[in-house]
Formats: structure tokens, C-alpha cells, sequence
């Protein structure tokens, strides 16, 4: 196959896309190229439907590769395990803007691999593999409505840039995705730190400026080697046999929609069919493998024609109400914090645990190789929607709306500077009849408060929904599980009372125009504003105090040149201060020491003695200290821990002593004042001067050959029998100076260093 190339320079990038070098097999396969980021994007379709398959069996995977960005992946494992997190949520990114264009009623398995096979770091993958994909199945033969766009704009310094590189999403205040095509919306993804909505609107606009152009480059190629799509059996309904049985259930079913009863469950649409399924598998034996898509055709019609035609919901709510709302926090006394959030039938419960900033997560993508102090997770139970099915571990969905709760937190959180903790939030859906992640981001919000963690502002969300027959379109506020799986759109909105912190939308149809998008946001804002009330009766602003099962978490910063010596040698030091206290230290590179203890004693007692360490011994200053050493000359006093000093015998007190035996014994405490700090570190002290007598002059040093407080001397005259030097072992141990370094021997602490955030 010859290879075929086109290209286009865009905001300064060139943007190439390339057929026919590598997958030549696939149905459709694309390489796309932007600076040093090279993604292969793949389609391929089985050649004929799943029989008994009731649903569009469509799959989209990213595949990270660490030799992508020149690296060998971390841990024990080199070949990589479980999709990341972040490939998770890119995979989903794929799959919600490419699902609706799609033939309503394909049954034929389709594949959409992205693959990153190079990247650097002003050019991110996650965005291009939408558009990489887009065109992988724009010139296969797979029938599709594309090519699709999608763009990322973010603000930086109050300037909007549309594909900017990592180093500036980070340094923005909003980072806005968007996939389309025509002028409409497919998908959004959005967080931001608190953003007007005609803000996001100039984002809009901007990205699909973008986007137009880069449908244009894939039509290009399309024109070039696109392919003839194929024909494929669709699974729709036979229009015949639709009139019939809808003869004979459309009134059971209005009256089955009205019962509040029915509505109020999540799952009752389902048990509506499958309950009329029997019930005609009777007089349609022959047909009883078309009744169950002809029954949800016509209970979605009459839901949405009870909407569109008499502007009434199934459970008898305005098109703009919301459902009762309940919140509650400190439920639970043992989690840090806790709180539980209800709306109608949805119900989340959230907890919250502290931990040290060590408890961190690591994370090893493609993008960044960093940890993560804050993190929420989401769990899905059966019983939330009265199912019984064995218990795994999270999927897609799972994953994507714990993201999308902890994103929409995110901008409110402390940063670990002002709040040392890590803080991990885990929701428990107990009960779902729509939006249940927006409702784990109001429990979030209650219980990070609960917890006393200094939020900005109390966040919420909700979910708008979209019923529109092509003529005539009402948004509905707060839907619930019979209008997500009837409707059009679940547009989630969370934010405060400020602005909007995360978006994320997904549609069914083949887009939304510019004006529901803004009008979605404008219901969001208004419902966000009453729910908002709602847990603020709750609980207003974060708690003072910590609970008491929390550990405490201090932080204080030390001249980075003297980490050696709270290390100390082999660890020495902090391994004593750690045992006397039953705090844990964590110090970085900066010279941030970070201690937790499950008590506030132990963690304040950890702090003094590294602040005793390394704090600044100036003349004049005062200290009570304890006497650790006895010598001729004088006594050895220890001002701080493990800073002692020299006082001399003659700076005891105004009257001579000949013997500092005759007045002071190990272990006594005495004050004394700073009379000299030498170049050398050492210190001289006095307590003479605090009795209000004598001079203050340092006395000259002695002459101890015990003490690095000597001068040099030269070797002693013997007199008989003199004794040697004596051995190294019985010399005392002198002060550290600010340069001593730990000396790294096998059995010291793994003392953990950390780059400042």
C-alpha cells in the first residue's frame, strides 16, 4: 500500500497524518505526528454481528508505553500491568465523542486502539489520541459519521492557549477539552479553579476554531485513501410489529412511568420490560428475540413525549426541580471525617482518612513521574441499584467518576505546604437513581469539612439532562436514572458559589449545540446554588480541630545545609528523636521536615528537638541546660539537644572555685548565658554573668587534650612513667557542624527526600 501523507501547521505546530507505513491489516490505521509525539491509532471491526447482543459492543483503549518518553518503567515489573489511571480516563475520553456516530443499532464488534509511541512534553497525547482515532475510523470502511475534532485550551496568565504543553496546564487556573464536530458538542472535560461561565464559553469558541481545521486535514485524507464503507446488518425494530405491541402496552406503560414507585428505582425500567417481555413471549414466540428492543423503544418514546408534549417528568417534578436533599456529617466516629449526602433516591456516603504526606501515591504515566497527596476513590455496589453480582475491582466507570469527583475537589484543596497531609477520600454509593457522581462530590465536600481540612469553599454538582425530538428541546435539572437512560445528554456541572471547578458532558446525539451547552450550565449554576445551601445548613466551614484518631502532621523548615545533622551518623539522631517520640520524619531537599505522630504531644516534642538542633546559637542569649560532662577546667552544658557548651570553671559564679566537682554534679540544670560562638562552631558559656558580677569576657581556651576545644600543642615532656594518648574510642564526641554529613551506613533510615512541589 503506498503511503500517503498530509499535513497542516496550526497555532505554530505542524500536524501531520500518515497511511499505509505500519497496521496494514487493521481497517483503518493512522499515524499521527505533532513535534516529537507520534500516535498509531487502529480500527478494526468483526466481520459479523453478536447475535443476542443488545447493545453496541464498542471498545477504545490507550496503550502507554514508557519507552515512549525514553524510560524503563518503575517497580518490579517491567512489562507494565493494569491500565494507569490516566490511561483509563484517555480511553473514556475516546470512546464518549466517537459512541454516538455511530448507526443506531450496530451490533458489529468494533476496536479503537490509540498507542503513544513517542511524546514529548510540549505535546501531550491524550488530545491528539482522540484525533488520531477519529481519523482511523474516518478511512476505514467501518460505517461512522465522523471525523470528529477535539482540542485542550487552557489559560495561562490570563491568556487562552489551545494545545498547550504540560509545563503550561500546569501553570493555568483551566484546563477546558472538547471534542465535535460542525460547530456542536460531543464531549467536554473541564476543571478549573473557580471559572465564571462566560469565561468557559470564549474556551468554547476558541476549540472549535481548532477543531474545524483539524476536521479539515482528516477530510483531506479521507479524499485521498478513504474507503468504501460497508454495509452491516443493523438490529432495529420491526416497524410493524412496534404499532402492534404498542397497542397493547403504551397505556401500561404511561401508567407504570407516572407510579412514583416505579420511577423512583433505577433499575424499573428494566424490570417494566423484562415483566411485558413474558407476559408477550406468549402470543410472539417466534419473535421473542426482538421484544426486548421494542419494548425500550416505545417506554423512551413515551417518556420523552410525556416530557416534550406535556412538559411533565415521571416522577411529577418541575423540568427545572430537584429532588429532596439531605446532608449529614460525623457519622462515623472512627474515619477522620465522614458525611452523607442524599438526593431522591441517591444516596453517597464519603469518608476520610489523614495520613502522612509519605502515605502519598506515586504516579508513573507518560506525562509526569509524581505523587498524589489527594485522591478519591468511588465503589459502585450491587445493592445500590438492588442487583446481585460478584464483587471485582473498579472499572472504567468506577474510575471515571472517582476522577471526576476528585477533580472537581481539586481546586479547592490546600496544597501540602499549607496543609501537610495526604488525604484520601473513598465514596460509597448505598443508593443510585442518577448523577452519583455529582453526589460523591457533595459528600466529599461535607466530609472534607467534617475532617476540618481548609477548603477554599464548599464545592457541589449536579447533573442536566436533555430531551430534544429535533424540533424542540428541554433541559431537566437533576435527572434520574429512567431520564439518563431515556435522554439525550448527562451534563455534569460541579463548582462553588464562585464559579465552575469541573464539567464533564457526554451525549447521545450527534451533538449539542452552542446555546444548550450555555443553557446547561446556567440550570447547573442554579441548582449548584441550592444544594450548596443545603450543606452549608450542615456544616458552614471547616472544623477547628482535627479529629482526635487523626495523626498530626507538623511542618517546619530547617537551613537545607544542616539535614546531616538531624540525620545524624548511620541515622543516629533521627532514629533517637523517632523513639523518643514516636513520630515519623520525612525531610526534603529544601530543607522541609515533615513529623507525624498519632499524638500532638509526640509531634510537638519531635519538633522542638529538631528545632533545638538546628537552630542559631547567638551571643547573649540564655539557656537552661543540663550538665552532661565534667572536666578540670569546667562543665559541659547541653543549651540544646545535642548542642552542648563550654562553661569554664572561671565563669561559675564571683567567687573562685577550685574544684567544679565542689559545686555542680552530672545531670544538674543551670542557666547560662551565651558569651561566645566561635568561627569553629564550638560555644562558650557563662554563669557568672547571670549573677550580675564579673566579666563577660571568655575565658581563654583550655588546655585539654580531651577536647577539640585545645589549641594544637606540641608533644608533652615525659615524666616517668607517663601515660600514652589515649585511645580514639574514649575521646568525647565533639559538636556537629553545619557540614557534617550523614554517613550512610547499611542500617540507617531510609529517610525519604522529596522535591518540593
Amino acid at each position: 500500500m503506498p503511503i500517503t501523507r498530509v499535513e497542516m501547521e496550526l497555532g505554530g505546530k505542524l500536524y501531520s497524518l500518515e497511511v499505509g507505513k505500519v497496521a496494514g491489516q487493521a481497517n483503518g490505521a493512522v499515524m499521527l505526528q505533532c513535534g516529537d509525539t507520534m500516535i498509531m491509532a487502529t480500527a478494526c471491526m468483526s466481520a459479523k454481528p453478536r447475535e443476542g447482543m443488545d447493545f453496541f459492543p464498542l471498545t477504545c483503549d490507550y496503550e502507554e508505553r514508557k519507552y515512549a518518553v525514553g524510560k524503563i518503567p518503575g517497580g518490579f515489573v517491567k512489562r507494565g500491568g493494569r491500565p494507569s489511571e490516566k490511561a483509563v480516563l484517555t480511553s473514556r475520553l475516546i470512546d464518549r465523542p466517537i459512541r454516538p456516530l455511530f448507526p443506531d443499532g450496530m451490533r458489529n464488534d468494533v476496536q479503537v486502539i490509540a498507542l503513544p509511541l513517542s511524546m514529548e512534553p510540549d505535546v501531550p497525547a491524550d488530545v491528539l489520541a482522540v484525533v488520531a482515532s477519529s481519523a482511523a475510523l474516518a478511512i476505514s470502511d467501518i460505517p461512522w459519521n465522523g471525523p470528529l475534532g477535539c482540542a485542550r485550551v487552557c489559560r495561562v496568565d490570563g491568556e487562552m492557549v489551545v494545545n498547550p504543553s504540560l509545563e503550561q496546564i500546569a501553570a493555568s487556573d483551566m484546563e477546558f477539552i472538547v471534542a465535535g464536530k460542525d460547530g456542536k458538542v460531543l464531549e467536554i472535560e473541564f476543571e478549573g479553579k473557580e471559572i465564571p461561565e462566560s469565561d468557559i464559553e470564549k474556551a468554547l469558541d476558541l476549540a472549535n476554531e481548532f477543531m474545524d481545521k483539524i476536521i479539515e486535514l482528516q477530510l483531506q485524507l479521507v479524499e485521498k485513501i478513504g474507503k468504501q464503507k460497508a454495509e452491516v446488518a443493523l438490529v432495529i425494530p420491526d416497524a410493524d410489529l412496534m404499532t402492534e405491541i404498542a397497542a397493547k402496552v403504551n397505556d401500561r406503560i404511561t401508567d407504570a412511568i407516572r407510579d412514583p414507585k416505579a420511577s423512583g428505582k433505577e433499575s424499573a425500567i428494566f424490570d417494566l420490560r423484562d415483566d411485558m417481555k413474558k407476559e408477550l413471549a406468549a402470543d410472539y414466540p417466534e419473535r421473542v428475540s426482538e421484544m426486548e428492543a421494542v419494548l425500550e423503544k416505545l417506554i423512551k418514546k413515551q417518556v420523552r413525549r410525556m416530557i416534550i408534549e406535556e412538559g411533565k417528568r415521571a416522577d411529577g417534578r418541575a423540568i427545572d426541580e430537584l429532588r429532596q436533599l439531605g446532608a449529614e456529617v460525623g457519622l462515623l466516629p472512627r474515619v477522620h471525617g465522614s458525611g452523607l449526602f442524599n438526593r431522591g433516591q441517591t444516596q453517597v456516603l464519603t469518608t476520610l482518612v489523614l495520613g502522612s504526606l509519605d502515605d502519598s501515591q506515586k504516579i508513573d504515566t507518560l506525562e509526569e513521574d509524581t505523587e498524589r497527596y489527594f485522591m478519591h476513590f468511588y465503589n459502585f455496589p450491587p445493592y445500590s441499584v438492588g442487583e446481585v453480582r460478584p464483587l471485582r475491582g473498579a472499572g472504567r466507570r468506577e474510575v471515571g467518576h472517582g476522577a471526576l469527583a476528585e477533580k472537581a475537589l481539586r481546586p479547592v484543596m490546600p496544597t501540602p505546604n499549607d496543609f501537610p497531609y495526604t488525604v484520601l477520600l473513598t465514596s460509597e454509593v448505598l443508593e443510585s437513581n442518577g448523577s452519583t457522581s455529582m453526589a460523591s462530590t457533595c459528600g466529599c465536600t461535607l466530609a472534607l469539612m467534617d475532617a476540618g481540612v481548609p477548603i477554599k469553599a464548599p464545592v457541589a454538582g449536579i447533573s442536566i439532562g436533555l430531551i430534544t425530538d429535533g424540533d424542540k428541546e428541554v433541559l431537566l435539572t437533576d435527572i434520574q436514572g429512567l431520564e439518563d437512560f431515556t435522554g439525550d445528554m448527562d451534563f455534569k456541572v460541579a463548582g462553588t458559589t464562585e464559579g465552575i471547578t469541573a464539567i464533564q458532558v457526554d451525549t447521545k446525539t450527534n451533538g449539542l449545540s452552542r446555546e444548550i451547552v450555555l443553557g446547561a450550565m446556567q440550570k447547573a449554576k442554579d441548582a449548584r446554588f441550592k444544594i450548596l445551601d443545603v450543606m452549608v445548613a450542615a456544616i458552614s466551614i471547616p472544623r477547628v480541630e482535627l479529629s482526635q484518631y487523626a495523626p498530626r502532621v507538623l511542618m517546619i523548615e530547617i537551613n537545607p545545609e544542616r539535614i546531616g545533622e538531624i540525620i545524624g551518623p548511620g541515622g543516629k539522631v533521627i532514629k533517637k528523636i523517632e523513639a523518643e517520640t514516636g513520630a515519623k520524619m520525612s525531610i526534603e531537599q529544601d530543607g522541609r521536615v515533615f513529623i507525624t505522630c498519632a499524638d500532638a504531644d509526640g509531634a510537638e516534642r519531635a519538633k522542638a528537638i529538631v528545632e533545638g538542633i538546628t537552630k542559631e546559637v547567638k551571643p547573649g542569649e540564655i539557656y537552661k541546660g543540663k550538665i552532661n560532662r565534667l572536666e578540670s577546667f569546667g562543665a559541659f552544658v547541653e543549651i540544646l539537644p545535642n548542642k552542648d557548651g563550654l562553661l569554664h570553671i572561671s565563669q561559675w559564679g564571683n567567687e573562685r572555685v577550685n574544684r567544679i566537682e565542689d559545686v555542680c554534679a552530672l545531670g544538674d540544670i543551670v542557666e547560662v548565658k551565651v558569651l561566645e560562638v566561635g568561627d569553629d562552631g564550638k560555644i562558650r558559656l557563662s554563669r557568672k554573668a547571670m549573677l550580675g558580677g564579673g566579666s563577660e569576657e571568655a575565658p581563654a581556651p583550655p588546655r585539654d587534650r580531651d577536647r577539640d576545644h585545645d589549641r594544637d600543642r606540641g608533644p608533652r615532656p615525659s615524666s616517668g612513667g607517663g601515660r600514652g594518648p589515649r585511645p580514639s574510642s574514649d575521646r568525647p564526641t565533639n559538636n556537629r557542624s553545619a557540614n557534617d554529613k550523614p554517613t550512610g551506613d547499611d542500617d540507617g533510615p531510609k529517610v525519604k527526600f522529596r522535591p518540593k512541589q
